[in-house]
């Protein structure tokens, strides 16, 4: 297990809490895939960079300047899986109402990069599906 694949992911949250957003999306593959499903903004599948990037750029444009994440757990499951839970506080750009948000993370990190990531509503949905076939194994081309 590694702590450079953690700490890749760790150095993307802190660009999206700078707003150092060509950094943010430095930390991501070209083929990189998203996959958000459930109670979160734009769900779906998102291949390639530019589709992340936009789904990220969506995000961005519906909360306000005050947005971001505090990260309350990150750690290696296996090598280049890393399992993340982060709290997210902030509010809506046009309404100004308050939000916050608790999710959990999955990434897939190979070669220094972020390849694949899922979101997920728990923690403990995160962990469980960090077992399946899909999260157990890095990805062969």
């Amino acid at each position: 297990m590694s702590k450079a694949d953690i700490d890749v992911v760790l150095d993307q949250f802190a660009a999206v809490n700078e707003r150092d957003f060509q950094r943010a999306m430095d930390a991501y593959a070209d083929d990189v895939v998203l996959m958000i499903y459930g109670e979160f903004l734009n769900s779906g599948t998102f291949e390639g960079k530019e589709a992340v990037g936009e789904w990220f750029g969506d995000w961005f444009r519906t909360f306000g300047a005050d947005h971001h994440f505090d990260i309350i757990e990150a750690r290696a499951l296996a090598d280049g899986l890393v399992y993340l839970f982060a709290e997210y506080e902030g509010s809506g750009r046009v309404s100004g109402a308050k939000a916050h948000s608790q999710a959990g993370y999955l990434y897939r990190v190979e070669g220094g990069k972020i390849k694949r990531v899922q979101l997920f509503a728990t923690a403990e949905e995160a962990l469980a599906a960090a077992s399946l076939p899909e999260w157990s194994e890095p990805e062969t081309d």
